[in-house]
Protein backbone atom coordinates (compact mmCIF):
# COMPACT_ATOMS: atom_id res chain seq x y z
CA UNK A 1 0.00 0.00 0.00
CA UNK A 2 3.05 1.83 -0.48
CA UNK A 3 1.38 4.34 -3.45
CA UNK A 4 -1.77 5.14 -0.94
CA UNK A 5 0.63 6.40 1.65
CA UNK A 6 2.07 8.92 -0.77
CA UNK A 7 -1.12 10.34 -1.60
CA UNK A 8 -2.15 10.85 1.74
CA UNK A 9 0.89 12.24 2.31
CA UNK A 10 0.35 15.19 -0.17
CA UNK A 11 -3.22 15.87 1.07
CA UNK A 12 -1.22 16.09 4.82
CA UNK A 13 1.06 18.62 3.15
CA UNK A 14 -0.86 20.25 1.08
CA UNK A 15 -3.84 20.38 4.15
CA UNK A 16 -0.84 21.97 6.57
CA UNK A 17 0.87 24.35 3.71
CA UNK A 18 -2.43 26.22 2.68
CA UNK A 19 -5.16 25.01 5.43
CA UNK A 20 -7.56 23.61 3.33
CA UNK A 21 -9.39 21.77 5.94
CA UNK A 22 -11.31 22.67 8.99
CA UNK A 23 -13.25 20.87 11.88
CA UNK A 24 -16.66 20.74 10.92
CA UNK A 25 -16.34 21.49 7.49
CA UNK A 26 -18.74 19.86 5.00
CA UNK A 27 -17.40 18.94 1.84
CA UNK A 28 -18.74 18.23 -1.68
CA UNK A 29 -16.29 16.05 -3.64
CA UNK A 30 -17.00 16.62 -7.37
CA UNK A 31 -17.14 13.22 -8.95
CA UNK A 32 -16.24 12.91 -12.66
CA UNK A 33 -16.20 9.06 -12.38
CA UNK A 34 -12.14 9.40 -13.65
CA UNK A 35 -9.13 8.22 -11.50
CA UNK A 36 -8.47 11.45 -10.03
CA UNK A 37 -11.91 12.43 -8.56
CA UNK A 38 -11.84 8.72 -7.31
CA UNK A 39 -8.61 8.03 -5.41
CA UNK A 40 -9.82 11.49 -4.39
CA UNK A 41 -12.94 10.35 -3.02
CA UNK A 42 -11.28 7.27 -1.04
CA UNK A 43 -8.44 9.29 0.08
CA UNK A 44 -10.27 12.00 1.44
CA UNK A 45 -12.24 9.32 2.95
CA UNK A 46 -9.19 7.80 4.66
CA UNK A 47 -8.02 10.79 5.64
CA UNK A 48 -10.94 11.88 7.89
CA UNK A 49 -10.58 8.99 9.74
CA UNK A 50 -6.74 9.59 10.95
CA UNK A 51 -5.98 13.88 10.52
CA UNK A 52 -7.65 14.15 13.84
CA UNK A 53 -10.02 16.67 12.22
CA UNK A 54 -13.84 16.39 11.96
CA UNK A 55 -15.10 16.88 8.71
CA UNK A 56 -18.08 15.55 6.28
CA UNK A 57 -17.95 14.74 2.65
CA UNK A 58 -20.58 14.05 0.40
CA UNK A 59 -19.77 12.72 -3.09
CA UNK A 60 -21.79 14.44 -6.36
CA UNK A 61 -21.57 13.54 -10.16
CA UNK A 62 -23.22 16.00 -12.55
CA UNK A 63 -25.14 14.74 -15.00
CA UNK A 64 -24.45 17.28 -18.05
CA UNK A 65 -26.60 15.23 -20.57
CA UNK A 66 -23.25 13.54 -22.33
CA UNK A 67 -24.02 10.18 -24.80
CA UNK A 68 -23.57 7.15 -22.63
CA UNK A 69 -23.39 8.96 -19.07
CA UNK A 70 -24.00 5.91 -16.56
CA UNK A 71 -23.15 6.49 -12.33
CA UNK A 72 -24.57 3.07 -11.26
CA UNK A 73 -20.84 1.56 -10.99
CA UNK A 74 -20.30 4.74 -9.25
CA UNK A 75 -22.52 4.55 -6.92
CA UNK A 76 -21.86 0.90 -5.98
CA UNK A 77 -18.16 1.92 -5.53
CA UNK A 78 -18.65 4.89 -3.39
CA UNK A 79 -21.43 3.16 -1.78
CA UNK A 80 -18.17 0.95 -0.73
CA UNK A 81 -16.30 3.85 0.95
CA UNK A 82 -19.22 4.46 3.08
CA UNK A 83 -20.44 7.39 1.05
CA UNK A 84 -23.27 8.09 -0.78
CA UNK A 85 -22.80 9.37 -4.58
CA UNK A 86 -25.71 12.07 -5.01
CA UNK A 87 -26.24 12.75 -8.99
CA UNK A 88 -27.20 15.89 -9.98
CA UNK A 89 -28.97 16.26 -13.17
CA UNK A 90 -27.92 19.14 -15.11
CA UNK A 91 -28.49 17.60 -19.35
CA UNK A 92 -29.38 20.92 -20.36
CA UNK A 93 -25.40 21.85 -20.22
CA UNK A 94 -24.88 19.35 -22.84
CA UNK A 95 -27.27 21.25 -25.37
CA UNK A 96 -25.78 24.45 -24.22
CA UNK A 97 -22.62 23.40 -25.63
CA UNK A 98 -23.50 22.23 -28.74
CA UNK A 99 -25.33 25.45 -29.46
CA UNK A 100 -21.89 27.36 -28.71
CA UNK A 101 -19.96 24.61 -30.29
CA UNK A 102 -21.05 26.47 -33.35
CA UNK A 103 -18.39 25.29 -36.54
CA UNK A 104 -15.46 24.18 -33.77
CA UNK A 105 -13.93 20.98 -33.92
CA UNK A 106 -15.04 20.20 -29.84
CA UNK A 107 -17.36 21.31 -27.39
CA UNK A 108 -16.13 24.15 -25.79
CA UNK A 109 -14.09 23.50 -22.46
CA UNK A 110 -14.00 27.04 -20.81
CA UNK A 111 -17.87 27.51 -20.99
CA UNK A 112 -18.61 23.72 -19.59
CA UNK A 113 -15.69 23.99 -17.07
CA UNK A 114 -17.86 27.16 -15.67
CA UNK A 115 -21.41 25.85 -16.08
CA UNK A 116 -19.80 22.76 -14.32
CA UNK A 117 -18.42 25.14 -11.14
CA UNK A 118 -21.60 27.01 -10.95
CA UNK A 119 -23.86 23.58 -10.65
CA UNK A 120 -21.81 22.06 -8.48
CA UNK A 121 -21.97 25.46 -6.26
CA UNK A 122 -25.52 25.49 -6.26
CA UNK A 123 -25.90 22.06 -5.40
CA UNK A 124 -23.30 22.62 -2.29
CA UNK A 125 -25.29 25.71 -1.14
CA UNK A 126 -28.35 24.00 -1.49
CA UNK A 127 -27.09 21.00 1.22
CA UNK A 128 -25.96 23.18 3.43
CA UNK A 129 -22.34 22.85 2.64
CA UNK A 130 -19.40 25.39 2.93
CA UNK A 131 -16.49 23.81 0.74
CA UNK A 132 -16.03 22.31 -2.45
CA UNK A 133 -12.91 19.34 -3.09
CA UNK A 134 -11.90 19.27 -6.69
CA UNK A 135 -9.02 17.13 -7.83
CA UNK A 136 -6.84 18.90 -9.50
CA UNK A 137 -3.46 18.02 -9.30
CA UNK A 138 0.31 19.43 -9.73
CA UNK A 139 0.51 18.70 -13.09
CA UNK A 140 -2.68 20.26 -14.05
CA UNK A 141 -1.91 23.03 -12.09
CA UNK A 142 1.34 23.45 -14.08
CA UNK A 143 0.13 22.83 -17.43
CA UNK A 144 -2.92 25.14 -16.79
CA UNK A 145 0.48 28.42 -16.25
CA UNK A 146 1.93 27.03 -19.67
CA UNK A 147 -1.58 27.34 -21.12
CA UNK A 148 -2.07 30.52 -19.97
CA UNK A 149 0.91 31.85 -20.84
CA UNK A 150 1.10 30.13 -24.29
CA UNK A 151 -2.64 30.98 -25.66
CA UNK A 152 -3.56 33.39 -23.23
CA UNK A 153 -0.61 35.88 -22.32
CA UNK A 154 -1.05 35.92 -18.98
CA UNK A 155 1.04 34.12 -16.16
CA UNK A 156 -1.71 32.61 -13.86
CA UNK A 157 -3.22 29.17 -12.61
CA UNK A 158 -5.64 27.92 -10.39
CA UNK A 159 -5.32 28.18 -6.39
CA UNK A 160 -4.91 25.67 -4.13
CA UNK A 161 -8.15 27.26 -1.71
CA UNK A 162 -10.21 29.84 -3.57
CA UNK A 163 -13.06 31.86 -1.69
CA UNK A 164 -16.20 32.69 -3.48
CA UNK A 165 -17.05 35.75 -1.16
CA UNK A 166 -20.45 35.97 -2.57
CA UNK A 167 -21.62 32.37 -2.47
CA UNK A 168 -19.61 31.95 0.84
CA UNK A 169 -18.13 28.92 -0.78
CA UNK A 170 -14.45 27.69 -0.32
CA UNK A 171 -12.96 25.96 -3.37
CA UNK A 172 -10.26 23.17 -2.20
CA UNK A 173 -8.04 21.00 -4.32
CA UNK A 174 -6.46 19.06 -1.86
CA UNK A 175 -3.92 16.92 -4.85
CA UNK A 176 -2.57 20.12 -5.92
CA UNK A 177 0.96 18.61 -4.86
CA UNK A 178 0.50 15.27 -5.95
CA UNK A 179 1.82 14.42 -9.65
CA UNK A 180 -0.22 12.48 -11.90
CA UNK A 181 2.22 9.28 -11.87
CA UNK A 182 1.64 8.75 -8.04
CA UNK A 183 -2.38 9.04 -8.87
CA UNK A 184 -2.06 6.50 -11.29
CA UNK A 185 0.02 4.26 -9.58
CA UNK A 186 -2.27 4.45 -6.13
CA UNK A 187 -5.46 3.78 -8.45
CA UNK A 188 -3.78 0.44 -10.03
CA UNK A 189 -2.88 -0.78 -6.77
CA UNK A 190 -6.31 -0.51 -5.50
CA UNK A 191 -7.84 -1.59 -8.60
CA UNK A 192 -10.20 1.65 -8.85
CA UNK A 193 -13.23 1.23 -11.11
CA UNK A 194 -12.32 4.34 -13.36
CA UNK A 195 -15.04 5.01 -15.67
CA UNK A 196 -14.32 6.46 -19.05
CA UNK A 197 -14.93 9.75 -20.38
CA UNK A 198 -18.21 10.68 -21.84
CA UNK A 199 -16.93 14.09 -23.15
CA UNK A 200 -16.58 14.16 -26.85
CA UNK A 201 -13.40 16.58 -25.99
CA UNK A 202 -11.95 14.03 -24.23
CA UNK A 203 -7.89 13.82 -25.22
CA UNK A 204 -8.89 16.37 -27.88
CA UNK A 205 -8.32 19.86 -26.34
CA UNK A 206 -5.09 22.41 -25.93
CA UNK A 207 -4.53 20.40 -22.14
CA UNK A 208 -3.80 17.82 -24.07
CA UNK A 209 -0.99 19.33 -26.00
CA UNK A 210 0.16 21.03 -23.48
CA UNK A 211 0.64 17.80 -21.40
CA UNK A 212 2.66 16.43 -24.63
CA UNK A 213 5.10 19.45 -24.84
CA UNK A 214 5.99 18.65 -21.01
CA UNK A 215 6.62 15.03 -21.26
CA UNK A 216 8.85 16.08 -23.63
CA UNK A 217 10.58 18.55 -21.83
CA UNK A 218 10.38 15.87 -18.70
CA UNK A 219 12.25 13.24 -21.15
CA UNK A 220 15.27 16.31 -21.60
CA UNK A 221 15.06 17.66 -17.95
CA UNK A 222 13.44 15.18 -15.29
CA UNK A 223 14.36 17.34 -12.94
CA UNK A 224 12.12 20.43 -13.99
CA UNK A 225 8.49 18.25 -13.07
CA UNK A 226 9.86 19.23 -9.18
CA UNK A 227 10.95 22.54 -9.94
CA UNK A 228 7.92 23.33 -12.20
CA UNK A 229 5.76 22.21 -9.11
CA UNK A 230 8.44 24.30 -6.63
CA UNK A 231 7.89 26.85 -8.74
CA UNK A 232 4.68 28.26 -8.07
CA UNK A 233 5.60 28.24 -4.37
CA UNK A 234 8.67 30.15 -4.49
CA UNK A 235 7.60 33.55 -3.64
CA UNK A 236 10.77 34.68 -2.47
CA UNK A 237 12.51 34.41 -5.48
CA UNK A 238 9.74 35.39 -8.28
CA UNK A 239 10.55 38.66 -10.73
CA UNK A 240 8.45 39.77 -13.18
CA UNK A 241 7.72 43.11 -14.19
CA UNK A 242 4.17 43.62 -12.83
CA UNK A 243 6.06 46.09 -9.58
CA UNK A 244 6.89 48.03 -12.69
CA UNK A 245 3.85 49.40 -14.28
CA UNK A 246 3.00 52.76 -14.46
CA UNK A 247 1.10 54.73 -17.19
CA UNK A 248 1.44 58.07 -18.05
CA UNK A 249 -1.98 59.80 -18.72
CA UNK A 250 -1.59 61.68 -22.04
CA UNK A 251 -0.63 65.43 -21.72
CA UNK A 252 -0.95 65.28 -17.69
CA UNK A 253 0.88 64.62 -14.72
CA UNK A 254 -1.35 61.79 -14.32
CA UNK A 255 0.00 58.69 -13.96
CA UNK A 256 -2.62 54.98 -13.29
CA UNK A 257 -0.73 51.55 -11.82
CA UNK A 258 -2.55 48.80 -10.71
CA UNK A 259 -3.02 47.42 -7.33
CA UNK A 260 -0.57 44.61 -6.60
CA UNK A 261 0.92 44.66 -3.37
CA UNK A 262 -0.15 45.52 0.09
CA UNK A 263 1.33 49.14 -0.10
CA UNK A 264 -0.83 49.77 -2.96
CA UNK A 265 -4.06 48.38 -1.05
CA UNK A 266 -3.47 50.29 1.72
CA UNK A 267 -2.95 53.58 0.04
CA UNK A 268 -6.49 52.42 -1.95
CA UNK A 269 -8.21 51.96 1.35
CA UNK A 270 -7.50 54.78 2.56
CA UNK A 271 -8.73 56.75 0.02
CA UNK A 272 -11.87 55.37 -0.27
CA UNK A 273 -12.54 55.18 3.74
CA UNK A 274 -11.96 59.30 3.56
CA UNK A 275 -14.24 59.73 0.47
CA UNK A 276 -16.41 57.37 0.75
CA UNK A 277 -16.82 56.52 5.09
CA UNK A 278 -15.68 60.03 6.60
CA UNK A 279 -16.90 62.28 3.70
CA UNK A 280 -20.21 60.32 2.44
CA UNK A 281 -20.82 58.83 5.60
CA UNK A 282 -21.34 54.92 4.05
CA UNK A 283 -21.50 52.27 6.36
CA UNK A 284 -18.31 49.99 6.66
CA UNK A 285 -19.69 47.30 5.68
CA UNK A 286 -21.04 48.24 3.04
CA UNK A 287 -18.29 50.28 1.62
CA UNK A 288 -15.68 46.73 1.87
CA UNK A 289 -18.20 44.45 0.44
CA UNK A 290 -15.71 41.75 -0.26
CA UNK A 291 -15.81 42.07 -4.20
CA UNK A 292 -12.35 43.56 -4.22
CA UNK A 293 -10.43 39.91 -4.43
CA UNK A 294 -12.26 39.41 -8.06
CA UNK A 295 -12.14 43.14 -9.26
CA UNK A 296 -9.20 44.83 -10.97
CA UNK A 297 -8.13 47.81 -8.88
CA UNK A 298 -6.19 51.17 -9.67
CA UNK A 299 -4.84 53.88 -8.37
CA UNK A 300 -4.66 57.74 -9.86
CA UNK A 301 -1.29 59.71 -8.79
CA UNK A 302 -0.45 62.88 -9.02
CA UNK A 303 3.61 63.73 -9.47
CA UNK A 304 3.77 60.58 -7.08
CA UNK A 305 1.22 60.89 -4.46
CA UNK A 306 -2.31 58.62 -4.64
CA UNK A 307 -5.07 60.54 -5.18
CA UNK A 308 -7.69 58.72 -6.29
CA UNK A 309 -8.74 55.04 -7.15
CA UNK A 310 -11.42 52.64 -8.90
CA UNK A 311 -12.01 49.12 -9.59
CA UNK A 312 -13.67 47.09 -12.24
CA UNK A 313 -15.42 43.53 -12.05
CA UNK A 314 -15.84 42.02 -15.70
CA UNK A 315 -18.90 39.24 -16.57
CA UNK A 316 -18.40 38.14 -20.09
CA UNK A 317 -18.16 41.34 -22.06
CA UNK A 318 -19.42 43.38 -19.49
CA UNK A 319 -17.17 45.96 -17.39
CA UNK A 320 -18.81 47.16 -14.16
CA UNK A 321 -16.64 50.27 -12.89
CA UNK A 322 -17.06 51.13 -9.02
CA UNK A 323 -15.35 52.57 -6.28
CA UNK A 324 -14.41 55.63 -8.50
CA UNK A 325 -13.53 58.41 -6.42
CA UNK A 326 -10.77 61.29 -6.33
CA UNK A 327 -9.64 63.07 -3.16
CA UNK A 328 -11.69 66.25 -2.10
CA UNK A 329 -8.59 68.25 -2.37
CA UNK A 330 -7.75 67.20 -6.00
CA UNK A 331 -11.22 68.09 -7.20
CA UNK A 332 -12.50 70.04 -9.77
CA UNK A 333 -9.23 69.96 -12.41
CA UNK A 334 -10.42 67.09 -14.78
CA UNK A 335 -8.66 64.24 -12.05
CA UNK A 336 -11.28 62.16 -12.54
CA UNK A 337 -12.56 62.87 -16.40
CA UNK A 338 -8.80 61.50 -17.28
CA UNK A 339 -9.59 58.88 -14.93
CA UNK A 340 -12.07 57.52 -16.74
CA UNK A 341 -11.44 58.13 -19.85
CA UNK A 342 -8.01 56.50 -19.56
CA UNK A 343 -9.43 53.37 -18.05
CA UNK A 344 -12.08 53.37 -20.92
CA UNK A 345 -9.24 52.69 -22.94
CA UNK A 346 -7.37 50.49 -21.24
CA UNK A 347 -10.49 48.36 -21.67
CA UNK A 348 -11.13 48.93 -25.01
CA UNK A 349 -7.67 48.11 -25.93
CA UNK A 350 -8.05 44.15 -25.45
CA UNK A 351 -12.26 43.69 -25.12
CA UNK A 352 -13.65 45.52 -27.77
CA UNK A 353 -16.40 45.14 -28.28
CA UNK A 354 -17.63 45.63 -24.83
CA UNK A 355 -19.65 47.68 -22.97
CA UNK A 356 -18.89 49.54 -19.48
CA UNK A 357 -21.46 50.04 -17.07
CA UNK A 358 -21.34 51.73 -13.52
CA UNK A 359 -23.84 52.92 -10.85
CA UNK A 360 -23.58 56.78 -10.80
CA UNK A 361 -24.56 59.08 -7.73
CA UNK A 362 -27.56 60.75 -8.72
CA UNK A 363 -25.30 64.53 -8.87
CA UNK A 364 -22.84 63.28 -10.58
CA UNK A 365 -25.32 61.94 -13.38
CA UNK A 366 -24.19 64.69 -15.90
CA UNK A 367 -20.37 64.30 -15.62
CA UNK A 368 -21.18 60.52 -17.17
CA UNK A 369 -23.30 61.68 -19.32
CA UNK A 370 -20.74 64.22 -20.62
CA UNK A 371 -18.17 60.97 -21.32
CA UNK A 372 -21.45 59.38 -23.10
CA UNK A 373 -22.80 57.00 -20.42
CA UNK A 374 -26.28 56.79 -20.83
CA UNK A 375 -28.47 56.09 -18.05
CA UNK A 376 -31.06 53.04 -17.42
CA UNK A 377 -34.08 52.56 -15.39
CA UNK A 378 -35.01 54.49 -12.49
CA UNK A 379 -33.05 56.16 -9.22
CA UNK A 380 -32.32 53.55 -6.65
CA UNK A 381 -30.47 53.55 -3.72
CA UNK A 382 -27.33 52.03 -2.26
CA UNK A 383 -26.02 53.16 0.79
CA UNK A 384 -28.70 55.65 1.58
CA UNK A 385 -27.53 57.81 -1.49
CA UNK A 386 -29.09 58.10 -4.69
CA UNK A 387 -28.06 56.05 -7.96
CA UNK A 388 -28.58 55.43 -11.08
CA UNK A 389 -27.31 52.68 -13.61
CA UNK A 390 -25.32 54.13 -16.64
CA UNK A 391 -23.84 52.52 -19.79
CA UNK A 392 -21.34 53.02 -22.30
CA UNK A 393 -20.95 50.80 -25.53
CA UNK A 394 -17.67 50.77 -26.97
Amino acid sequence: MKSIRTVLAAIRRADQQFNLIQPGDKIVIGVSGGKDSLLLTYALSLYSKFSHTDFTLQPVILDLGFPGFNPEPLKAYIKSLGLELRVENCQDVYKILKIQQKDADHLPCSICSRMKKAAINKTAKELGFNKVAFAHHADDAIETLFMNEVFGGRIATFSPKMTLERANIVFIRPFILLHETDIIAAVKELKIPVQPSACPADKHTMREETKKLLHEVYLRHPYAKANFLSMLTNYEHAGTWFGEFSYQIPNTTLTVSPVLNKNDALAMFDIRHRVFIDEQHVPFDIEMDGSDNEAKNFLLYEEGKAIGTLRYIEAEKDFHIGRFCVLKEYRGKGYGKAFISWIEEYIKEKNTPCAITLHAQQHAQVFYEKLGYIAEGEIFYEAGIPHIAMRKNV
